[in-house]
Parts: C-alpha cells; structure tokens; sequence
C-alpha cells in the first residue's frame, strides 16, 4: 500500500547499502537507484551522501527515514485491524536460521505452519548465527532462530528447546567403540570444525574453555560451512567432529556414523530472536504462538 519510492528508500536506508537493499527486495540494483533518485526528485534534494562507496543518510534523508518509519509502523497497525475483523492472517514474513536449524528443525515446523495458514508466505535466510543476529538487529528478518547466545539485550531472546551436542566418528574409528570422552580427548585426533561465527563452534569453544583448554590446541584440519559436509568429512574418516544428535539421526540408523556421548555433556539453547520494540503484523504473532507450541510438542532435538 505504501508508497513503493518509500518503501525502496526505506530500506536503502536501514540497511545503508544499495546493493543489500536489493537483494532483500529482490530486486535489481539499478531498479532500486533509479527508485532513490525519483524520490529525491520529489524532495528536490539529495537523501543519501554517496563517498568512497559508502552511503549515509542527508539531513534530509534521515527526516525521511524517520517519518517512514512511522508511516510503515501505522500501515502495519491498519492491516492489523482490518484482519481482526475479517479474521484472515496473510503477509509475507521474513524468517532467518542458522544451518543446523534451518536444515534440520524449521522444514517441519514451517511446513505446518504454511498447512494451517497458506496465505502467509514465509521467505526464509540461511546463515550463521552471528549473520542471523546481525539481520534481527537491522529489520532485515522479522524472526531469527539461533543455536547459540544472544547477547545483545535489546533483542527478546526466548528459548525454545535445548539440543546435545554429541562426537562423532567413523564406525573404523578408535572411539567408535568408547562410550563417552573428555574434552581432552578431542585434542588427540585431526578435527573438523565449522567456520567462525557458526553457534556451534562457538559453543564448542565455549566447552573447551571451561576445561581450561584454549580452543588453539584442537587440531582443526579442515573447517566447513555446514552440517552436511563435516558429516561427510567424518564419514570418510578425514577426522573428528561434534555436531548436534539432531543432525545424525539418519546416519546413526544406516551406522554410517558412530555417536560418542561427551562427558561433561554438551548442550546449546535452541532460541528465537526478534525485535523487542517493533510493532508486529498478525503473521508474526501467529508463527511466535505456533513456534512455542511446536517446541512444547517437541522438547528434543530429535523429536
């Protein structure tokens, strides 16, 4: 309904770069400049400061970007009223996830959701957490999913389950016959990690130093981005790893894998993250409320 100028410059200007505004509106960079330039040509006046690639905002600009603001705040609080008298939940809502969540937890819960509620269309954004946290901070996503700490205490940070974090190996493996390991014991076999910023790194870095092992003296051979290539990795007896049990289920059930339980335990939060302050489209109060069932329903990773 908005004014699509607005809407262009709007997000030009949270996100202070052309190029990321178009590609969160799925449009072209030329189409979003020349959007920029007719709205200047109707303020008669320059919005943004364009030096050295960088942008900023003019004077000008940020008076625009407040009132816009304000004026996408009211268009959201209209649609809102207007669905609670006719009882319809549509919208588009923006979902990010880091990757063990995104490949392992949301296919089913966003699957039911779009079951019950088809004419929402859910888009979502695969990151790390670090990147996840980063687009709830800039209104890039309306609701993150992470697998680490938040620590920006401007964000609402509810937990929705908690997942163990396990060892594995190659059924060849030497430890694929030991119950359970030490913290130490990872020091002692070529590892496979995730890159920096992943929550499970983080995490894993988080263990080891509460045995007073600085993370440097895990013998990383090889960092990867995902779950899927670390397990494949392990599989062909590359290395070690940790990942979550949630991630393995079918590998444990074809004993391509071996878990090894960690003592003391690993376990991570599961967490949603979202603005605090921002006014919310029915949409999204509708996903947070099914969201909370869903891990009600199902309390462990594997459930």
């Amino acid at each position: 309904m908005a004014d699509r100028r607005l809407q262009v410059f709007y997000t030009v200007a949270k996100l202070l770069s052309f190029t990321k505004a178009a590609e969160s509106l799925h449009m072209t960079q030329p189409a979003v400049t020349f959007q920029v330039r007719q709205l200047e040509e109707h303020f008669n006046t320059r919005l943004f400061d364009r030096t050295h690639n960088r942008i900023s905002l003019t004077d000008a600009g940020r008076r625009v970007y407040d009132f816009s603001t304000r004026i996408f705040e009211l268009y959201s609080e209209l649609d809102n009223a207007v669905r609670e008298l006719t009882g319809e939940v549509s919208g588009v809502l923006m979902v990010g996830a880091s990757t063990t969540i995104a490949e392992y937890m949301l296919p089913a819960l966003l699957g039911d959701f779009k079951a019950k509620y088809p004419d929402v269309s859910v888009r979502l954004k695969v990151s790390n957490t670090d990147g996840i946290v980063h687009m709830v901070e800039n209104n890039i996503i309306d609701l993150g999913v992470v697998e680490a700490h938040v620590t920006n205490k401007n964000l609402a940070v509810e937990l929705c389950r908690l997942d163990q974090l396990v060892a594995i190996v190659s059924p060849k493996h030497v430890l694929a016959k030991v119950g359970k390991v030490g913290p130490r014991t990872l020091l002692e076999y070529p590892f496979i990690s995730r890159e920096e910023g992943s929550g499970t790194r983080e995490v894993i870095n988080e263990y080891l130093e509460a045995a007073a092992i600085h993370p440097s003296e895990l013998d990383i051979i090889m960092e990867l981005g995902s779950p899927e290539a670390i397990k494949g990795a392990v599989e062909a007896g590359i290395g070690i790893s940790v990942l979550s049990r949630a991630t393995i289920i079918k590998e444990l059930k074809l004993s391509t894998l071996v878990a090894v339980e960690l003592d003391p335990p690993i376990e991570r939060p599961f967490s949603f993250v979202h603005q605090k302050h921002k006014f919310r489209q029915r949409a999204m109060d509708e996903l947070l409320q099914f969201a909370r069932q869903y891990c009600l329903d199902h309390p462990t990773a594997g459930g």
